[in-house]
């Protein structure tokens, strides 16, 4: 469950260090009397850190050198592409890559003016004099290895450190004023030696904020939590956009694929499938339809391989597409695959526009049932009906259901009057959801359907029953496996947690919800947890809209934190207050 919890804010960590200190052995405090501070070893876990938060990072310049353990010195001249470039600065290293970003086609190549100057990661400088030598020196950099340094997280110098020999006297002091001189001082340092730092000190952390520090304890947990707080870009791949593989997962299922471009054993094949459409689905299958609407079915997975992200494409027909593509770029509405030389595949996102193509929505529609994420006529929300789910069956027909109830009518897709492609339904039962809804947004776990000027709104989100999100599946579990009672809800700040008590919730299979008080049922209602187009998880609640105490919690919740026996949702109004509803278990 640690996964789902929410990031701690910094402060609130650092007072958890203090409030720990005496259980912490890894500080190695030796005197905590003294006027400059506790005192700790050089072998301690806290000098560990502070060292490798002082060594030089390498990784910004990876896409000249390709290894994150070393940087070239200032200034050096390459050739990129055939032009010469001098290199003054950090910001000269876009120069570059807008240069081999110019081109989708064209092969980018970059060749230093050797002799250069390097330096490593504990400041030493070397000078290497031919690219044979340079290679040599890359590989010896081993990813999460010798690449162990800190770089989301800095200290502000000067820091002034004291040493003490082994009765705890004061035998020197020393103040730094940079990372390398800091280095140089715990390199001269034994494993036994006693140090200690003037306090407070201040920390820079990658983003600007500023943490100040008091004590060992403080200054080793923030050290601590800075080493997974930023994309440290050690993949040595420079153009990898800082993409992780769930951002890699989130956006190939997102939106369907214009492909652009194809590439295949030196051949290009572009004009064979230039405009096919491709849809990732969370189920591992993808669906290839070309110019004729053929779909061509296989399927997708991708793996985080020692330096790069691999999406490995299967079919039976499209044998061109068979490969582990190594994804080298990762841009807003584009991707860019290759394997190997000759092997390239160029996409494009349809994520900002529309296909006006009534049958592309039509078998979207007909693929998977789709939940009610919100319905708004006339600038009102129908709250009632969120968390229903629709299903688009053959024959133009149409069902509504919470998992009791069901509606039924009937459904069609084509242009309106303005000739907007649309999606009609007619429910006799329900006029709320009749209407003729103009499509503005087709993503591939996303439907939404607006008319903006008299303040109309459907937003539909996929529900695919083959889809694997283990995730999904480990709340829906979790909460079905007891019965809950409301302990805070918090309306705008305003605790109202007194108006459920004596209330039990029971989140029961087929999304059904029910509320008892004294084992006699109160209300019954409808649950789910869903994923969003954004890849957040959500947990519906439709408890109707009745203007009662309970209505108050239908709604579309953002899941904030899970733990043994305890979860916390939170939703924020368009006011920006927020509201909160912690549920726990009964025991």
């Amino acid at each position: 469950m640690k996964k789902f919890l929410k990031q701690v804010s910094w402060s609130l960590l650092l007072i958890g260090a203090l409030s720990f200190t005496a259980c912490q052995e890894e500080f190695e405090e030796v005197n905590t009397s003294d006027a400059q501070g506790e005192s700790f070893m050089a072998s301690s876990n806290t000098a560990v850190l502070i060292e490798k938060t002082a060594q030089r990072d390498g990784s910004f310049d990876n896409i000249v050198d390709g290894s994150s353990c070393f940087a070239l010195n200032f200034p050096y001249t390459v050739n990129v592409n055939g032009l010469d470039i001098t290199i003054d600065s950090i910001e000269d290293l876009r120069l570059i890559e807008e240069i081999f970003d110019e081109f989708d086609e064209d092969i980018d190549v970059l060749e230093i003016f050797f002799p250069i100057t390097i330096t490593k990661a504990d400041h030493t400088e070397i000078v290497i004099n031919n690219k044979e030598e340079l290679i040599e020196l890359a590989r010896e950099c081993i990813e999460g290895g010798d690449d162990d340094d800190i770089e989301c997280i800095d200290f502000v110098y000067p820091v002034t450190f004291y040493t003490f020999d082994v009765n705890n006297q004061q035998t020197g002091q020393v103040t730094v004023s940079s990372d390398r001189e800091l280095k140089y001082f715990l390199d001269e340092l034994e494993d036994d030696d006693i140090i200690s730092i003037d306090f407070p000190i201040t920390l820079i952390k990658f983003d600007g904020t500023e943490v100040r520090v008091e004590n060992n304890a403080q200054l080793a947990a923030a050290l601590e939590i800075a080493k997974d707080e930023c994309d440290e870009d050690d993949d040595n791949d420079y153009n990898d956009d800082d993409f992780t593989l769930e951002r890699l997962e989130h956006v190939l299922v997102e939106c369907p694929w214009v492909v652009l471009s194809v590439e295949r054993d030196g051949v290009n094949q572009s004009d064979q499938y230039e405009a096919y459409l491709m849809n990732f689905f969370e189920s591992g299958e993808v669906t290839v339809k070309d110019r004729a609407g053929n779909v061509l079915n296989g399927t997708w997975e991708v793996s985080m391989m020692d330096h790069y992200a691999a999406l490995n494409l299967s079919f039976d027909v499209l044998v061109d597409f068979n490969l582990q593509w190594k994804v080298y770029e990762l841009e807003e509405g584009k991707i860019k695959l290759f394997s190997g030389d000759g092997n390239r595949i160029i996409m494009r996102s349809i994520c900002d526009g529309v296909d006006t193509d009534p049958t592309t929505l039509r078998e979207i529609l007909r693929e998977c049932s789709w939940i009610i994420k919100k319905v708004k006529n006339q600038g009102v929300e129908i709250d009632r009906l969120i968390g229903w789910e629709f299903e688009f069956q053959a024959e133009n027909v149409v069902t509504l259901s919470n998992g009791v109830s069901t509606i039924n009518g009937t459904w069609e897709v084509g242009p309106n009057a303005q000739g907007i492609l649309s999606l009609m339904i007619n429910m006799p039962e329900d006029s709320a959801i009749s209407f003729e809804w103009p499509l503005r947004e087709l993503l591939q776990n996303r439907l939404r359907f607006e008319i903006e000027s008299i303040d109309y709104e459907l937003t539909l989100l996929r529900a695919c029953p083959s889809t694997n999100d283990g995730d999904i599946t480990e709340i829906s579990n979790f909460l079905m496996a007891g019965d809950w009672m409301v302990a805070q809800y918090k309306d705008a700040g305003v605790d109202e947690t007194m108006d459920y008590e004596g209330m039990d919730f029971s989140f029961q299979a087929e999304h059904q919800l029910t509320v008892s008080t004294n084992m006699d049922p109160l209300k019954t209602g409808l649950w789910r947890v869903v994923r969003d187009s954004e890849g957040k998880l959500k947990v519906y609640l439709n408890l109707g809209d009745d203007n009662d105490a309970l209505s108050e919690f239908t709604d579309d919740w953002d899941l904030y934190s899970v733990t043994e026996g305890r979860i916390e949702l939170h939703d924020v109004s368009g006011d920006g207050s927020m509201d909160i509803l912690v549920f726990e278990r009964i025991q």
